[in-house]
């Protein structure tokens, strides 16, 4: 692991301070552990078990299909499970579980168009799967449900940092439909196992994290832009370049998943993110000219593969996650490209 990625993990660990105990000698349940946010949350458990949780540990069971993760070829933990599977199907866990976190899902607008299907199926078979499974365990504490910023479509300006009280401008049929719809419908799926069984179920809804361990390989816009910068190509914006994004650095983000998980009002939602950072894609490609040197940025029409009805601004309201849970975030998206740029420089994908 890169000294990038431990100080990151350290923070959360810090920044999560007495409610890391509550995790001492229970059992969480991940799926999506081989994803970018999934790794984080095992290098966590990891972390705590090794220098917080002295006594008794965390174990963890790590689900995943590896359809766009890649296994854990690291050494063995005695604390932490590797199964391949796939939530879509029910699971069958004989032992009992204090946590579920469902993280598996298909973000990337490259790989949910290649895989709408998919992309359905793990948000509502898998949630309601893992619904199902959370309902059998009578000690569950807490279930996390990882649905998304894309839920609120294109907001109109007046909605704008958005609430979570907004309802969302969507359409069902669009080419983004697979996933923002699914995503929805997980929304539902889990509210109403809060409803009727009682599963103490919370929602998140993350607005673009980024950080270390992301490839560029699934074209969202950070490891983009870097691999293109690193390459000495023009980094590409599309459009105008006026649409505008927030970025959450991983550290804040896996700190806020987590107040959720343990101290959210059960049966609501919360945004995820960082409110300061809203920037327009060009000044963002900009921003990599002058952290990367010989960089360079040129507009370019939407290439045929990327799904149309891009959002034109996503900027989260966080009123909720402060106050309900004590969220807050501390790296500002310069210095949180800075730490990005300075691991994908040691990483030979970024080389290659």
């Amino acid at each position: 692991m890169s000294s990038i990625i431990t100080e990151d993990i350290a923070k959360i660990a810090e920044k999560l301070g007495d409610d890391a105990h509550r995790f001492a000698g229970k059992t969480v349940l991940i799926s999506g552990g081989a994803g970018f946010l999934g790794r984080y949350f095992l290098a966590l458990f990891r972390h705590l078990n090794a220098s917080v949780l002295k006594e008794k540990k965390v174990r963890v069971i790590s689900v995943d299909n590896y359809i766009t993760g890649s296994e854990d070829t690291g050494a063995h933990d005695p604390y932490i499970s590797h199964v391949r599977a796939d939530v879509i199907h029910p699971l069958s866990v004989s032992e009992d579980i204090h946590y579920i976190i469902h993280a598996a899902g298909i973000a990337s607008p490259v790989y949910y168009m290649k895989y709408p299907l998919e992309t359905i199926e793990s948000a509502v078979t898998g949630v309601k799967n893992l619904l199902e499974l959370a309902r059998k365990n009578k000690g569950l504490e807490g279930f996390l449900f990882f649905s998304s910023s894309e839920i609120y479509g294109d907001p109109s300006p007046m909605a704008v940092p958005t609430p979570e009280t907004y309802h969302g401008y969507v359409s069902s049929v669009g080419p983004r439909a697979c996933y923002d719809e699914s995503k929805r419908l997980g929304e539902t799926i889990t509210t109403i196992y809060h409803q009727l069984h009682k599963v103490p179920a919370v929602i998140v809804r993350p607005f673009n994290v980024y950080g270390p361990g992301m490839g560029h390989v699934d074209r969202r816009v950070i490891p983009m832009f870097t691999y293109q910068a690193f390459k000495k190509n023009p980094i590409p914006v599309h459009g105008e370049g006026t649409q505008t994004r927030t970025f959450c650095y991983i550290s804040d983000a896996v700190t806020g998943f987590l107040q959720v998980l343990l101290k959210g009002e059960r049966g609501h939602a919360y945004n995820i993110g960082n409110a300061d950072s809203e920037i327009t894609m060009k000044d963002l490609a900009r921003m990599f000219t002058e952290l990367v040197p010989g960089a360079s940025l040129q507009t370019i029409p939407y290439p045929d593969t990327y799904p149309a009805g891009e959002p034109q601004r996503r900027c989260p309201d966080l009123s909720k996650a402060k106050s309900h849970v004590g969220y807050s975030y501390s790296v500002g998206l310069r210095d949180g490209l800075e730490r990005f740029i300075a691991w994908a420089r040691t990483e030979p994908g970024y080389r290659a």
